[in-house]
C-alpha cells in the first residue's frame, strides 16, 4: 500500500513538477515585490516615485472609498487652476487624473470590497498570476519546456520586478491582463475532441474581451499595437473562430471599456477622451483625416491623399518619427542594458529560424506578430527622449524605455529558452563525447535518468546566473536601483517630517519635483521663480493661505535678487525657514509696509 502511494507521488511530481516550481517561483515573487512597500511604506508614510504613481494611488483609493474620481480645490478658483502635483489636472477647482483611468478603476473597485490598504500590494498579485498565463499561454504556442524557463526568466527580468515593486505605476497591470487575455483567444480556438464542448470555448472567448479590454483600458495608447495584434490573430485564425465566439469577444471586450467611457465622458466631456490634451486633439485630427480620407476615395480625388496620411502619421508618431534615434534607444535600453537577455534571443531566433521547416502555422504567426509590434513600440516611443532621470545623458532603468517595452522584451524569452535548451542538449552531446571510451561513463550515458539530471543541472545553472545578474541590476545595478531608491525613500521621510513639522495644515507649498512627498498632507504648486505670470498667482495665494517654498538652497546673491527685483514687483519676498538636508523651506509672504498713520504720530511725539 505505502509503495503505491509512494509511486502516485513520484508520478504526480513527475507530471507536474514544472507547475509546482512555478508556483513555488510565483509565491517568492509575491513576497519579494510586495515586501518593498510593505517595509517601506510605514507610520503613515504611504509614498510614490513617481507624479504618474501619486495619482493613480489617490484616485484609487478615493474611487474605491467614495465612487468618485474628483477632488475640490476651491482656492484654485482664485488661482487658475494652478494649485496640483503633477500628473493631476484642475478644471475650474476640481482635481482630476491626467492619466489613463483604468488602473484606478480596476484598484478602486478591488478596493471598494476590501480596504484600500491592498493597494499597495495588488500589482505583485497580478503580476504573480501574468507568470502563470505566461507559462499557459507559450506552452500552448511552443512547448512545456520552452514556457517554463520563459516563465522563469520572467519572473526575474528587471524592467518586469522593477515594475511591479513600483505598483501604482500602469504597465505591469497592463502587461499581466493582456497576456491572460491572449491565452483564453488562443485556448478558445483549439480543436477539441468533442464538439460538445463549445461552450468552454464560448466561455474563453468572454474572458479573453473582458481581459483584453481591461488591458486597453489600462493604457489606451497601446491600442496602436493591440488593434493590428487582434487583426492579425483573427486574420489567421478565421477558420476556427466562428461567428459566435467574435461576438462574445467583442461584446465581453465592450462591457469591460464601458466604465472608463462613462468617465472619460463625465471628467473630459468626451467618450474617447482622456486626461492629455495632446493625445485627445490627436485622436480628433486623426479622426477628421480619416473621414477626409474615406471621402475622397470614394470620389475618386487623390489629389489630397499625400497630405492626409502625412497628418495622420503626424498624429499617430505624436512624440515625432526619428529612425536614427529609435534605433540608438532600441541599443541602450535592450542590447545594452540587458545584454545577457538580448544575445542569447538573438542566437535563439538564428536557431529558430534554421529550423523553419519543422515550425508550425502558429509558430509563424508569433514571429510575424512580434516583428510587427517590436517595429511599431521600437520607433513609436524610441523616436522621443524620455528623461524620467534628472540626467539626460544617464540611460537607467527608471527611464520610461523600459516599461513602454515591456512587451518586446516578454515577446524574446521564449527564443532565449530555446537558445538555453539547445545550449545545453549541446553540452550534453559534447559530454558523451569526451567520456564515451570510460565504461563507467558509457553506463553514465545509457542512463535516461543521468541524462535527464545533467540536463536539469547545466538549465538550472545557467538560469541561476540570469537571475543573479538580474537581481544584482534590479537592486544595485543602476542609479535608480531598489537598495538606491530604498535610502532616498527614507531621506525623503525625513524631509516630509520636518517640512510638516514647519508648515500649518492649510498651507500651500510650492516646489518643483517634491509634490509627490508633500501631497495630499499640504496643497502643492509645481512651479519656480521663473515666470511671471506664475509669480502673479503666488501673489494672490498668499492673500489666502500661508505660502512656502521648497526647493534647493538659494545663494545669498540669489535671495537679495528675488526679494529686491523679481517678487518685489509683485509686492512679494521669500525668507528661509529652515535647511532641510541639501535644500531650505522659504515662506513667502507680503513686503510688510509701514503704516503712514502710525508713522506720523510717530513724528509727532519726537518734535
Amino acid at each position: 500500500m505505502l509503495a503505491k502511494i509512494k509511486k502516485r507521488i513520484k508520478r504526480f511530481f513527475y507530471k507536474y513538477w514544472r507547475v509546482i516550481l512555478l508556483v513555488f517561483v510565483c509565491i517568492l515573487f509575491f513576497v519579494g515585490t510586495a515586501s518593498y512597500n510593505y517595509i517601506n511604506q510605514e507610520d503613515g508614510f504611504v509614498k510614490w516615485g513617481s507624479p504618474d504613481e501619486t495619482a493613480n494611488y489617490t484616485f484609487a483609493k478615493l474611487y474605491g472609498q467614495e465612487g468618485r474620481f474628483t477632488i475640490y480645490e476651491r482656492y484654485n478658483l482664485f488661482t487658475k487652476d494652478i494649485m496640483h502635483p503633477r500628473s493631476f489636472r484642475s478644471d475650474f477647482g476640481f482635481l482630476e487624473p491626467m492619466s489613463f483611468i483604468g488602473l484606478p478603476l480596476i484598484y478602486g473597485k478591488i478596493v471598494s470590497f476590501t480596504t484600500y490598504k491592498i493597494l499597495p500590494f495588488l500589482t505583485p498579485v497580478f503580476a504573480s498570476f501574468g507568470l502563470i498565463f505566461f507559462y499557459l499561454l507559450i506552452k500552448k504556442l511552443f512547448s512545456r519546456n520552452i514556457a517554463i524557463i520563459s516563465a522563469l526568466l520572467l519572473a526575474s527580468f528587471p524592467p518586469f520586478l522593477y515594475y511591479t515593486v513600483r505598483g501604482m505605476i500602469h504597465n505591469v497591470l497592463f502587461v499581466s491582463l493582456l497576456i491572460a487575455g491572449l491565452y483564453f483567444a488562443v485556448a478558445m480556438n483549439l480543436k477539441k475532441k468533442k464538439k460538445k464542448n463549445d461552450w468552454l470555448s464560448w466561455i474563453y472567448a468572454g474572458l479573453a474581451g473582458s481581459l483584453i479590454g481591461l488591458a486597453i483600458i489600462t493604457r489606451t495608447s497601446e491600442l496602436l499595437w493591440i488593434a493590428p495584434l487582434l487583426f492579425l490573430l483573427w486574420l489567421f485564425n478565421i477558420k476556427k473562430t466562428s461567428i459566435t465566439k467574435l461576438i462574445i469577444f467583442i461584446s465581453f471586450l465592450f462591457v469591460s471599456i464601458l466604465p472608463a467611457l462613462f468617465y472619460n465622458k463625465v471628467l473630459y466631456g468626451s467618450f474617447v477622451s482622456g486626461g492629455y490634451p495632446e493625445m485627445n486633439q490627436s485622436i480628433v485630427n486623426i479622426t477628421e483625416a480619416s473621414t477626409d480620407l474615406v471621402k475622397s476615395t470614394v470620389k475618386f480625388n487623390f489629389s489630397f491623399h499625400n497630405d492626409l496620411v502625412k497628418k495622420i502619421r503626424d498624429n499617430v508618431f505624436v512624440f515625432g518619427f526619428d529612425f536614427r534615434q529609435s534605433i540608438k534607444m532600441g541599443y541602450y535600453y535592450f542590447a545594452d542594458m540587458f545584454y545577457w537577455i538580448f544575445w542569447p534571443a538573438i542566437l535563439g531566433g538564428v536557431l529558430w529560424i534554421m529550423d523553419f521547416k519543422k515550425r508550425k502555422k502558429k509558430h509563424w504567426v508569433y514571429l510575424f506578430s512580434y516583428l510587427i509590434i517590436s517595429l511599431i513600440l521600437i520607433f513609436y516611443y524610441g523616436s522621443w527622449e524620455f528623461h524620467d532621470n534628472p540626467d539626460p545623458k544617464s540611460f537607467t532603468i527608471g527611464n520610461s524605455y523600459t516599461r513602454y517595452w515591456l512587451p518586446i522584451y516578454l515577446g524574446a524569452l521564449p527564443f532565449v529558452s530555446l537558445f538555453i535548451i539547445r545550449f545545453t542538449n549541446a553540452l550534453k552531446s559534447l559530454f558523451k563525447f569526451f567520456i564515451i571510451n570510460k565504461d563507467d561513463d558509457k553506463k553514465f550515458c545509457s542512463s535516461k535518468i543521468n541524462k535527464k539530471l545533467f540536463i536539469f543541472s547545466t538549465r538550472l545553472a545557467i538560469i541561476s546566473i540570469i537571475y543573479f545578474i538580474s537581481i544584482n541590476f534590479v537592486l544595485v545595478g543602476s542609479e535608480e536601483g531598489l537598495a538606491t531608491s530604498h535610502i532616498k525613500y527614507m531621506e525623503a521621510k525625513k524631509e516630509w517630517e520636518k517640512a510638516l513639522s514647519l508648515t500649518e495644515n492649510n498651507s500651500v507649498i510650492i516646489t518643483q519635483y517634491h509634490d509627490k512627498i508633500f501631497f495630499p498632507e499640504r496643497k502643492v504648486i509645481v512651479g519656480l521663480f521663473n515666470n511671471d505670470l506664475m509669480i502673479a498667482e503666488y501673489a494672490n495665494i498668499v492673500d489666502l493661505l500661508p505660502t512656502y517654498y521648497y526647493n534647493f538652497t538659494f545663494p545669498e546673491k540669489d535671495i537679495n535678487y528675488l526679494n529686491n527685483s523679481r517678487l518685489k514687483k509683485f509686492d512679494l519676498q521669500i525668507e528661509e525657514v529652515e535647511k532641510i538636508g541639501d535644500l531650505s523651506l522659504y515662506k513667502l509672504e507680503k513686503i510688510k509696509k509701514e503704516n503712514t498713520t502710525e508713522t506720523q504720530i510717530g513724528e509727532g511725539k519726537n518734535e
